[in-house]
Protein backbone atom coordinates (compact mmCIF):
# COMPACT_ATOMS: atom_id res chain seq x y z
CA UNK A 1 0.00 0.00 0.00
CA UNK A 2 1.22 3.49 -0.84
CA UNK A 3 0.51 5.79 2.11
CA UNK A 4 -0.36 9.45 1.77
CA UNK A 5 2.03 11.76 3.64
CA UNK A 6 0.64 13.44 6.70
CA UNK A 7 0.85 16.82 4.97
CA UNK A 8 -1.71 15.70 2.37
CA UNK A 9 -4.19 14.90 5.10
CA UNK A 10 -3.40 17.92 7.24
CA UNK A 11 -0.69 20.19 5.78
CA UNK A 12 -0.28 22.15 8.98
CA UNK A 13 -0.22 19.40 11.60
CA UNK A 14 3.37 18.15 11.39
CA UNK A 15 4.80 21.30 9.85
CA UNK A 16 3.68 23.14 12.97
CA UNK A 17 4.86 20.41 15.36
CA UNK A 18 8.12 22.02 16.48
CA UNK A 19 9.32 19.05 18.49
CA UNK A 20 8.74 16.64 15.62
CA UNK A 21 10.49 18.88 13.08
CA UNK A 22 13.52 19.37 15.31
CA UNK A 23 13.76 15.68 16.18
CA UNK A 24 13.45 14.40 12.60
CA UNK A 25 15.93 16.92 11.21
CA UNK A 26 19.07 15.49 12.80
CA UNK A 27 20.65 12.13 13.53
CA UNK A 28 20.87 10.80 9.98
CA UNK A 29 24.03 9.25 8.60
CA UNK A 30 25.24 9.37 4.98
CA UNK A 31 23.17 7.68 2.26
CA UNK A 32 24.21 5.89 -0.93
CA UNK A 33 23.34 8.12 -3.89
CA UNK A 34 25.61 6.76 -6.61
CA UNK A 35 24.22 6.83 -10.15
CA UNK A 36 24.54 3.41 -11.79
CA UNK A 37 24.88 3.73 -15.55
CA UNK A 38 25.50 1.06 -18.13
CA UNK A 39 29.11 1.22 -19.35
CA UNK A 40 29.43 3.67 -22.21
CA UNK A 41 26.04 5.31 -21.63
CA UNK A 42 27.39 8.79 -20.83
CA UNK A 43 29.75 8.80 -23.82
CA UNK A 44 26.99 7.60 -26.13
CA UNK A 45 24.65 10.35 -24.91
CA UNK A 46 27.34 12.99 -25.47
CA UNK A 47 27.82 11.72 -29.03
CA UNK A 48 24.07 11.88 -29.59
CA UNK A 49 23.97 15.50 -28.40
CA UNK A 50 26.77 16.32 -30.81
CA UNK A 51 24.76 14.87 -33.69
CA UNK A 52 21.71 16.92 -32.69
CA UNK A 53 23.85 20.04 -32.33
CA UNK A 54 25.16 19.60 -35.87
CA UNK A 55 21.64 19.10 -37.19
CA UNK A 56 20.18 22.21 -35.47
CA UNK A 57 22.87 24.89 -35.32
CA UNK A 58 22.11 28.25 -33.74
CA UNK A 59 18.94 27.20 -31.91
CA UNK A 60 18.20 26.71 -28.25
CA UNK A 61 16.99 23.19 -27.54
CA UNK A 62 15.03 21.96 -24.53
CA UNK A 63 14.02 18.33 -24.02
CA UNK A 64 12.10 17.15 -20.95
CA UNK A 65 12.13 13.75 -19.26
CA UNK A 66 8.46 14.03 -18.31
CA UNK A 67 6.51 12.72 -15.35
CA UNK A 68 4.93 9.44 -14.31
CA UNK A 69 1.29 9.32 -15.45
CA UNK A 70 -1.35 9.14 -12.76
CA UNK A 71 -2.77 5.69 -12.21
CA UNK A 72 -5.52 6.69 -9.82
CA UNK A 73 -5.96 9.50 -7.30
CA UNK A 74 -2.54 9.93 -5.62
CA UNK A 75 -0.87 6.83 -7.12
CA UNK A 76 1.22 6.89 -10.28
CA UNK A 77 2.45 4.40 -12.81
CA UNK A 78 6.18 3.67 -12.80
CA UNK A 79 8.21 6.46 -14.35
CA UNK A 80 10.02 6.02 -17.64
CA UNK A 81 11.76 9.02 -19.22
CA UNK A 82 10.88 10.37 -22.63
CA UNK A 83 12.88 8.40 -25.20
CA UNK A 84 14.45 11.45 -26.85
CA UNK A 85 15.55 12.70 -23.43
CA UNK A 86 17.07 9.30 -22.61
CA UNK A 87 18.88 9.22 -25.97
CA UNK A 88 20.42 12.65 -25.33
CA UNK A 89 21.32 12.29 -21.65
CA UNK A 90 21.35 8.72 -20.32
CA UNK A 91 19.52 10.19 -17.32
CA UNK A 92 16.46 8.55 -15.74
CA UNK A 93 15.43 11.37 -13.40
CA UNK A 94 11.78 12.42 -13.38
CA UNK A 95 10.94 16.06 -14.07
CA UNK A 96 14.34 16.85 -15.56
CA UNK A 97 15.00 19.13 -18.56
CA UNK A 98 18.02 19.17 -20.87
CA UNK A 99 18.86 22.59 -22.31
CA UNK A 100 21.36 23.03 -25.15
CA UNK A 101 22.49 26.61 -25.69
CA UNK A 102 24.16 27.58 -28.99
CA UNK A 103 27.83 28.53 -28.66
CA UNK A 104 30.68 28.88 -31.10
CA UNK A 105 31.21 25.52 -32.72
CA UNK A 106 28.04 23.86 -31.43
CA UNK A 107 26.04 23.82 -28.21
CA UNK A 108 26.69 23.85 -24.46
CA UNK A 109 24.47 21.43 -22.57
CA UNK A 110 23.05 21.75 -19.08
CA UNK A 111 20.73 19.43 -17.19
CA UNK A 112 18.11 20.90 -14.86
CA UNK A 113 17.01 18.54 -12.08
CA UNK A 114 14.74 18.45 -9.08
CA UNK A 115 16.79 18.61 -5.90
CA UNK A 116 16.11 15.63 -3.60
CA UNK A 117 14.55 16.47 -0.27
CA UNK A 118 17.18 15.21 2.17
CA UNK A 119 17.28 15.31 5.99
CA UNK A 120 16.99 18.88 7.15
CA UNK A 121 14.47 19.83 4.45
CA UNK A 122 10.80 20.07 5.35
CA UNK A 123 9.90 18.00 2.30
CA UNK A 124 12.11 15.17 3.60
CA UNK A 125 9.09 13.91 5.53
CA UNK A 126 6.27 16.00 4.01
CA UNK A 127 6.57 15.25 0.26
CA UNK A 128 5.74 11.79 -1.06
CA UNK A 129 7.11 12.88 -4.44
CA UNK A 130 10.54 14.14 -3.45
CA UNK A 131 11.02 13.31 0.22
CA UNK A 132 13.72 10.73 0.76
CA UNK A 133 11.90 9.41 3.84
CA UNK A 134 9.25 8.25 1.34
CA UNK A 135 11.14 7.37 -1.83
CA UNK A 136 14.61 6.53 -0.51
CA UNK A 137 17.98 8.17 -1.18
CA UNK A 138 18.07 9.76 -4.62
CA UNK A 139 21.01 10.98 -6.72
CA UNK A 140 21.34 14.73 -6.66
CA UNK A 141 22.93 17.31 -8.92
CA UNK A 142 26.49 16.41 -7.99
CA UNK A 143 25.97 12.68 -8.50
CA UNK A 144 24.31 13.10 -11.89
CA UNK A 145 26.94 15.61 -12.98
CA UNK A 146 29.75 13.21 -12.12
CA UNK A 147 28.05 10.25 -13.81
CA UNK A 148 27.13 12.05 -17.03
CA UNK A 149 30.00 14.57 -17.23
CA UNK A 150 27.27 17.15 -17.71
CA UNK A 151 26.73 20.43 -15.85
CA UNK A 152 23.63 20.11 -13.65
CA UNK A 153 21.57 22.92 -12.15
CA UNK A 154 18.48 23.10 -9.91
CA UNK A 155 15.22 22.92 -11.80
CA UNK A 156 14.20 26.27 -10.29
CA UNK A 157 16.79 27.95 -12.53
CA UNK A 158 15.23 26.68 -15.77
CA UNK A 159 13.17 29.84 -16.47
CA UNK A 160 16.27 32.03 -16.47
CA UNK A 161 18.01 29.69 -18.91
CA UNK A 162 15.17 29.95 -21.43
CA UNK A 163 14.30 33.63 -20.95
CA UNK A 164 13.93 35.68 -24.13
CA UNK A 165 12.81 34.94 -27.66
CA UNK A 166 16.21 35.05 -29.35
CA UNK A 167 17.64 32.72 -30.34
CA UNK A 168 14.58 30.62 -31.07
CA UNK A 169 13.73 27.74 -28.73
CA UNK A 170 12.87 24.28 -30.00
CA UNK A 171 11.34 22.26 -27.18
CA UNK A 172 9.48 19.03 -26.57
CA UNK A 173 6.01 20.11 -25.55
CA UNK A 174 3.09 18.49 -23.82
CA UNK A 175 5.04 16.31 -21.40
CA UNK A 176 6.18 18.80 -18.75
CA UNK A 177 4.02 21.75 -17.64
CA UNK A 178 7.01 23.73 -16.41
CA UNK A 179 8.81 23.51 -19.76
CA UNK A 180 5.58 24.35 -21.58
CA UNK A 181 5.24 27.46 -19.44
CA UNK A 182 8.81 28.77 -19.71
CA UNK A 183 9.12 27.93 -23.42
CA UNK A 184 5.68 29.22 -24.32
CA UNK A 185 5.10 29.20 -28.05
CA UNK A 186 7.83 26.70 -28.81
CA UNK A 187 7.00 24.09 -31.43
CA UNK A 188 8.22 20.53 -31.12
CA UNK A 189 7.41 19.12 -34.57
CA UNK A 190 10.74 19.97 -36.19
CA UNK A 191 12.71 18.93 -33.10
CA UNK A 192 10.90 15.61 -32.75
CA UNK A 193 11.31 14.85 -36.45
CA UNK A 194 15.01 15.71 -36.35
CA UNK A 195 15.58 13.49 -33.32
CA UNK A 196 13.61 10.62 -34.83
CA UNK A 197 15.60 10.73 -38.04
CA UNK A 198 18.91 10.89 -36.17
CA UNK A 199 17.86 7.91 -34.06
CA UNK A 200 17.23 5.77 -37.16
CA UNK A 201 20.96 5.01 -37.38
CA UNK A 202 22.17 3.15 -34.31
CA UNK A 203 25.78 3.44 -33.19
CA UNK A 204 27.75 0.46 -31.90
CA UNK A 205 26.82 1.14 -28.30
CA UNK A 206 23.12 1.16 -29.16
CA UNK A 207 23.43 -2.05 -31.17
CA UNK A 208 25.10 -3.62 -28.16
CA UNK A 209 22.16 -2.56 -25.99
CA UNK A 210 19.68 -4.06 -28.44
CA UNK A 211 21.68 -7.28 -28.52
CA UNK A 212 21.54 -7.51 -24.72
CA UNK A 213 17.79 -6.84 -24.74
CA UNK A 214 17.22 -9.60 -27.31
CA UNK A 215 19.41 -12.04 -25.39
CA UNK A 216 17.42 -11.36 -22.22
CA UNK A 217 14.21 -11.84 -24.19
CA UNK A 218 15.41 -15.25 -25.38
CA UNK A 219 15.88 -16.25 -21.74
CA UNK A 220 12.35 -15.07 -20.98
CA UNK A 221 10.93 -17.10 -23.89
CA UNK A 222 12.63 -20.19 -22.46
CA UNK A 223 11.09 -19.40 -19.06
CA UNK A 224 7.66 -19.24 -20.67
CA UNK A 225 8.16 -22.55 -22.46
CA UNK A 226 9.11 -24.18 -19.16
CA UNK A 227 5.81 -23.02 -17.64
CA UNK A 228 3.55 -24.34 -20.41
CA UNK A 229 2.49 -27.40 -18.32
CA UNK A 230 1.39 -25.13 -15.46
CA UNK A 231 -0.42 -22.83 -17.89
CA UNK A 232 -2.29 -25.82 -19.37
CA UNK A 233 -3.33 -27.02 -15.91
CA UNK A 234 -5.06 -23.74 -15.16
CA UNK A 235 -2.55 -20.91 -14.92
CA UNK A 236 -3.44 -19.85 -18.45
CA UNK A 237 -2.12 -16.85 -20.32
CA UNK A 238 -1.83 -14.82 -17.11
CA UNK A 239 0.68 -17.28 -15.67
CA UNK A 240 2.83 -17.06 -18.79
CA UNK A 241 2.64 -13.27 -18.84
CA UNK A 242 3.80 -13.16 -15.24
CA UNK A 243 6.62 -15.56 -16.07
CA UNK A 244 7.89 -13.30 -18.85
CA UNK A 245 7.45 -10.17 -16.70
CA UNK A 246 9.53 -11.68 -13.89
CA UNK A 247 12.49 -12.28 -16.19
CA UNK A 248 12.09 -8.84 -17.79
CA UNK A 249 12.25 -7.18 -14.41
CA UNK A 250 15.22 -9.29 -13.31
CA UNK A 251 17.21 -8.60 -16.49
CA UNK A 252 16.25 -4.98 -17.08
CA UNK A 253 13.73 -2.23 -16.47
CA UNK A 254 10.77 -4.47 -17.32
CA UNK A 255 8.81 -5.20 -20.46
CA UNK A 256 9.28 -2.91 -23.44
CA UNK A 257 5.56 -2.87 -24.28
CA UNK A 258 2.36 -4.68 -23.34
CA UNK A 259 3.14 -8.36 -23.90
CA UNK A 260 0.92 -10.40 -26.22
CA UNK A 261 0.41 -13.88 -24.76
CA UNK A 262 -2.22 -15.31 -27.09
CA UNK A 263 -3.24 -18.96 -27.00
CA UNK A 264 -5.80 -20.77 -29.13
CA UNK A 265 -8.49 -18.51 -30.60
CA UNK A 266 -6.70 -15.44 -29.22
CA UNK A 267 -3.66 -15.96 -31.47
CA UNK A 268 -5.22 -14.19 -34.50
CA UNK A 269 -5.99 -11.08 -32.41
CA UNK A 270 -3.17 -8.71 -33.37
CA UNK A 271 -2.94 -6.88 -30.05
CA UNK A 272 -4.24 -9.46 -27.59
CA UNK A 273 -2.89 -7.91 -24.39
CA UNK A 274 -5.67 -8.98 -22.02
CA UNK A 275 -3.81 -12.26 -21.54
CA UNK A 276 -6.63 -13.70 -19.48
CA UNK A 277 -7.54 -16.86 -21.37
CA UNK A 278 -6.74 -20.54 -20.98
CA UNK A 279 -3.90 -22.35 -22.75
CA UNK A 280 -5.39 -25.40 -24.53
CA UNK A 281 -2.93 -28.31 -24.87
CA UNK A 282 -3.53 -28.65 -28.62
CA UNK A 283 -3.24 -24.91 -29.38
CA UNK A 284 -0.47 -22.65 -30.55
CA UNK A 285 0.79 -19.87 -28.29
CA UNK A 286 1.65 -16.64 -30.07
CA UNK A 287 4.13 -14.90 -27.77
CA UNK A 288 5.06 -11.35 -28.79
CA UNK A 289 7.15 -9.76 -26.05
CA UNK A 290 10.40 -7.93 -25.36
CA UNK A 291 12.66 -7.10 -22.44
CA UNK A 292 13.52 -3.43 -21.96
CA UNK A 293 16.94 -2.82 -20.43
CA UNK A 294 17.68 -0.23 -17.75
CA UNK A 295 18.97 1.91 -20.65
CA UNK A 296 15.42 1.66 -22.11
CA UNK A 297 16.39 -0.16 -25.31
CA UNK A 298 13.89 -2.90 -26.02
CA UNK A 299 13.61 -6.13 -27.95
CA UNK A 300 10.46 -7.08 -29.88
CA UNK A 301 10.37 -10.78 -30.70
CA UNK A 302 7.55 -13.15 -31.65
CA UNK A 303 7.50 -16.91 -31.81
CA UNK A 304 4.39 -19.04 -32.28
CA UNK A 305 4.91 -22.13 -30.14
CA UNK A 306 3.13 -25.49 -30.42
CA UNK A 307 1.89 -25.93 -26.85
CA UNK A 308 2.05 -29.74 -27.14
CA UNK A 309 5.52 -29.66 -28.67
CA UNK A 310 4.24 -30.57 -32.14
CA UNK A 311 2.21 -28.63 -34.69
CA UNK A 312 -0.99 -30.13 -36.02
CA UNK A 313 -1.21 -30.50 -39.84
CA UNK A 314 -3.27 -27.30 -40.12
CA UNK A 315 -0.96 -25.37 -37.80
CA UNK A 316 2.06 -26.58 -39.74
CA UNK A 317 0.43 -25.59 -43.05
CA UNK A 318 0.02 -21.99 -41.92
CA UNK A 319 3.39 -21.89 -40.17
CA UNK A 320 5.23 -23.04 -43.29
CA UNK A 321 3.68 -20.30 -45.41
CA UNK A 322 4.49 -17.61 -42.85
CA UNK A 323 8.05 -18.90 -42.58
CA UNK A 324 8.42 -18.70 -46.36
CA UNK A 325 7.20 -15.08 -46.23
CA UNK A 326 9.58 -14.38 -43.35
CA UNK A 327 12.57 -15.68 -45.30
CA UNK A 328 11.57 -13.54 -48.29
CA UNK A 329 11.29 -10.48 -46.08
CA UNK A 330 14.70 -11.03 -44.46
CA UNK A 331 16.29 -11.51 -47.89
CA UNK A 332 14.95 -8.10 -48.94
CA UNK A 333 16.44 -6.25 -45.94
CA UNK A 334 19.69 -5.00 -47.42
CA UNK A 335 21.54 -1.65 -47.41
CA UNK A 336 20.51 0.55 -50.31
CA UNK A 337 17.18 -1.23 -50.78
CA UNK A 338 13.89 0.65 -50.44
CA UNK A 339 12.34 0.24 -47.00
CA UNK A 340 9.12 -1.06 -48.54
CA UNK A 341 10.85 -3.96 -50.32
CA UNK A 342 10.71 -6.42 -47.43
CA UNK A 343 7.03 -5.68 -46.93
CA UNK A 344 6.30 -6.26 -50.61
CA UNK A 345 8.37 -9.45 -50.71
CA UNK A 346 6.51 -11.05 -47.82
CA UNK A 347 3.10 -9.94 -49.08
CA UNK A 348 3.80 -11.54 -52.47
CA UNK A 349 4.53 -14.89 -50.81
CA UNK A 350 1.44 -14.69 -48.59
CA UNK A 351 -0.89 -13.73 -51.45
CA UNK A 352 0.38 -16.58 -53.62
CA UNK A 353 0.00 -19.07 -50.79
CA UNK A 354 -3.50 -17.95 -49.95
CA UNK A 355 -4.43 -18.23 -53.61
CA UNK A 356 -3.01 -21.75 -53.80
CA UNK A 357 -5.24 -22.70 -50.86
CA UNK A 358 -8.31 -21.35 -52.66
CA UNK A 359 -8.84 -18.64 -50.05
CA UNK A 360 -8.36 -15.55 -52.23
CA UNK A 361 -11.25 -14.61 -54.56
CA UNK A 362 -8.80 -13.09 -57.08
CA UNK A 363 -5.34 -13.87 -58.47
CA UNK A 364 -2.23 -12.89 -56.47
CA UNK A 365 -1.40 -10.14 -58.98
CA UNK A 366 -4.89 -8.71 -58.68
CA UNK A 367 -4.80 -8.88 -54.89
CA UNK A 368 -1.47 -7.07 -54.76
CA UNK A 369 -2.75 -4.12 -56.79
CA UNK A 370 -3.04 -1.04 -54.59
CA UNK A 371 -6.79 -0.67 -55.07
CA UNK A 372 -7.54 -4.31 -54.19
CA UNK A 373 -5.47 -5.84 -51.33
CA UNK A 374 -7.89 -8.71 -50.60
CA UNK A 375 -5.09 -10.70 -48.96
CA UNK A 376 -4.81 -8.02 -46.27
CA UNK A 377 -7.98 -9.43 -44.69
CA UNK A 378 -5.64 -12.00 -43.16
CA UNK A 379 -2.73 -9.64 -42.37
CA UNK A 380 -4.14 -6.16 -41.93
CA UNK A 381 -0.96 -4.95 -40.18
CA UNK A 382 2.46 -4.18 -41.64
CA UNK A 383 5.33 -6.62 -41.48
CA UNK A 384 8.00 -4.53 -39.77
CA UNK A 385 9.15 -1.32 -38.16
CA UNK A 386 12.17 0.46 -36.70
CA UNK A 387 13.30 -0.71 -33.27
CA UNK A 388 15.32 0.94 -30.52
CA UNK A 389 14.40 2.97 -27.46
CA UNK A 390 10.78 2.58 -28.52
CA UNK A 391 9.26 -0.66 -29.73
CA UNK A 392 7.96 1.32 -32.73
CA UNK A 393 11.00 3.53 -32.93
CA UNK A 394 11.51 6.80 -34.80
CA UNK A 395 7.77 7.24 -35.35
CA UNK A 396 8.12 11.01 -35.86
CA UNK A 397 10.33 10.58 -38.93
CA UNK A 398 9.13 12.04 -42.20
CA UNK A 399 7.67 9.57 -44.73
CA UNK A 400 10.70 10.18 -46.94
CA UNK A 401 12.98 9.01 -44.15
CA UNK A 402 10.86 6.05 -43.09
CA UNK A 403 8.41 4.08 -45.25
CA UNK A 404 9.41 5.86 -48.44
CA UNK A 405 13.11 5.85 -47.56
CA UNK A 406 16.09 3.59 -48.10
CA UNK A 407 17.65 1.10 -45.71
CA UNK A 408 21.07 2.09 -44.34
CA UNK A 409 23.69 0.34 -42.21
CA UNK A 410 22.93 0.81 -38.53
CA UNK A 411 19.16 0.68 -38.88
CA UNK A 412 17.50 -1.77 -36.47
CA UNK A 413 14.27 -3.41 -37.56
CA UNK A 414 11.66 -5.86 -36.35
CA UNK A 415 10.55 -8.07 -39.26
CA UNK A 416 7.25 -9.81 -38.51
CA UNK A 417 5.05 -11.32 -41.22
CA UNK A 418 2.07 -13.40 -40.13
CA UNK A 419 -1.35 -14.79 -41.00
CA UNK A 420 -4.42 -14.36 -38.81
CA UNK A 421 -7.56 -16.44 -39.31
CA UNK A 422 -10.19 -15.47 -36.75
CA UNK A 423 -12.40 -18.19 -35.35
CA UNK A 424 -15.52 -16.59 -36.86
CA UNK A 425 -14.02 -15.96 -40.32
CA UNK A 426 -16.20 -17.96 -42.71
CA UNK A 427 -13.98 -17.23 -45.73
CA UNK A 428 -11.37 -19.79 -44.63
CA UNK A 429 -11.70 -23.56 -44.20
CA UNK A 430 -12.88 -24.66 -40.73
CA UNK A 431 -9.54 -26.26 -39.87
CA UNK A 432 -7.79 -22.89 -40.27
CA UNK A 433 -10.22 -20.84 -38.19
CA UNK A 434 -8.79 -19.67 -34.89
CA UNK A 435 -5.19 -19.91 -36.08
CA UNK A 436 -2.73 -17.03 -35.81
CA UNK A 437 0.93 -17.42 -36.74
CA UNK A 438 3.60 -14.70 -36.53
CA UNK A 439 7.37 -14.95 -36.75
CA UNK A 440 9.30 -11.85 -35.69
CA UNK A 441 13.04 -11.35 -35.68
CA UNK A 442 15.09 -8.33 -34.66
CA UNK A 443 17.78 -7.41 -37.18
CA UNK A 444 20.39 -4.73 -37.77
CA UNK A 445 21.30 -3.65 -41.30
CA UNK A 446 25.03 -4.06 -41.93
CA UNK A 447 27.24 -2.87 -44.77
CA UNK A 448 26.62 -6.07 -46.73
CA UNK A 449 23.45 -7.62 -45.31
CA UNK A 450 21.84 -8.08 -41.91
CA UNK A 451 22.73 -9.29 -38.44
CA UNK A 452 19.84 -11.29 -36.96
CA UNK A 453 20.00 -10.51 -33.25
CA UNK A 454 17.29 -13.02 -32.31
CA UNK A 455 18.80 -16.07 -34.05
CA UNK A 456 19.13 -17.92 -30.72
CA UNK A 457 15.38 -18.57 -30.90
CA UNK A 458 14.69 -21.07 -33.71
CA UNK A 459 12.24 -20.39 -36.52
CA UNK A 460 12.41 -23.69 -38.42
CA UNK A 461 9.32 -25.66 -37.36
CA UNK A 462 11.09 -28.92 -36.42
CA UNK A 463 13.71 -26.99 -34.45
CA UNK A 464 11.05 -24.96 -32.69
CA UNK A 465 9.11 -28.10 -31.79
CA UNK A 466 12.27 -29.61 -30.32
CA UNK A 467 13.01 -26.37 -28.47
CA UNK A 468 9.55 -26.38 -26.87
CA UNK A 469 9.78 -30.03 -25.84
CA UNK A 470 13.28 -29.50 -24.42
CA UNK A 471 12.30 -26.49 -22.32
CA UNK A 472 8.89 -27.67 -21.14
Amino acid sequence: MRYSPPSRRDPSRLLEATGFREYIRDGWGPSERTVRLAPGAAAAAAAHRARLSAALPGTRIAVASGHAPVRANDTDYDFRPDSDFAWLTGCSSEGAVLVMQPVAGGHAAELFLRTPAAPGDADFFASARDGELWIGPTPGLAEWSDALDLHCRPLEELPSALRGAIPAVLATTGIDPLLDAVASGAQDGHLRRTLAELRRIKDEWEIGQLRQAVDATALAFADVAAELPTAIKGGGERWLQGTFDRRARAEGNGVGYASIVAAGDHAPVLHWTRNNGPVPPDAVLLLDAGVELDTFYTADVTRTLPVSGQYSPAQRQVYDLVLKAHRAALAAVRPGKPYRDFHAASMRVLAEGLHDWGVLPVSPDQALEQQNQQHRRYIVCGVGHFLGLDVHDCAHSSPESYHEGTLEPGMALAVEPGLYFHSNDLTVPPELRGLGIRIEDNVVVTTDGIDILSSALPTEPEALETWVRTHS
